[in-house]
């Protein structure tokens, strides 16, 4: 899952930005809202976080254009703007969410896991799949009912390939969604996480398509019965 952070305090935006890849987010940071914009043309962005008071370009502009430009990526405004009539202005510009600082990092994390069941028509934070249980609240897989020990970056590997059953996601796909544009990548990294992940649950679970990526195919109907 991919977080798009736009905030100009170096401090808070750090802190965020630990705490969003402590939950397992791949985040990219940006601290203007040109670039805020130029990001949400032109990158693969799961969820914003939101500061309004930017340098460059105002963030109820920046969410204005990007509603205009037809992006429907949930976007959460995290502001010290607090009043009623702010709060009222960012949801009626666009935003699906909107949160007043000085705030709570449980209640953020929270509320992005809300704005990510919404966008894929979820109400629960599990994923299931025949005898896999995926939790994006706990952080935590469970296979035959057992705890399965993931490192970070397997977790956002099966959570992505997870999320979309039956749909071949490419190399680059699953590179984006765990890597940060500034992130050093071995050319075999991937390769490794997708090792691991048979390993750990077992050998069919993700088929390779050669020359495209990796899928994991929708379980025949018996098993869909039987989970």
């Amino acid at each position: 899952m991919r977080v798009l952070l736009v905030e100009d305090d170096a401090l808070l935006g750090s802190g965020i930005r630990d705490a969003l890849e402590q939950a397992r987010y791949a985040v990219e940071w940006v601290r203007d809202g040109a670039l805020a914009l130029e990001a949400l043309r032109c990158a693969n962005i799961d969820l914003v976080v939101l500061d309004l008071g930017l340098p460059k370009l105002d963030g109820m502009e920046v969410l204005r254009r990007a509603r205009e430009l037809g992006a429907a990526v949930p976007i959460l405004v995290l502001s010290a703007r607090d009043t009623t009539l702010h709060r009222i202005g960012g949801l009626d510009a666009g935003a699906d969410d909107y949160m007043a600082k000085p705030f709570d990092v449980d209640e953020l994390l929270a509320r992005l896991r809300a704005l990510e069941r919404r966008a894929r028509g979820a109400t629960v934070n599990l994923i299931r799949y025949g005898a896999i249980e995926l939790d994006t609240s706990a952080l935590a897989v469970t296979f035959n009912g057992q705890v399965v020990e993931l490192q970070r970056r397997e977790f956002m590997v099966l959570r992505k390939l997870l999320e979309n059953i039956g749909s071949v996601m490419s190399r680059q796909q699953l590179v984006d969604n765990i890597y940060g544009w500034d992130s050093d990548l071995e050319s075999n990294a991937l390769d490794v996480h997708i090792h691991n992940l048979r390993r750990k649950l077992y050998p069919e679970l993700i088929r390779t398509v050669r020359g495209v990526g990796y899928v994991i195919d929708p379980l025949p109907v018996a098993a869909r019965q039987d989970a």
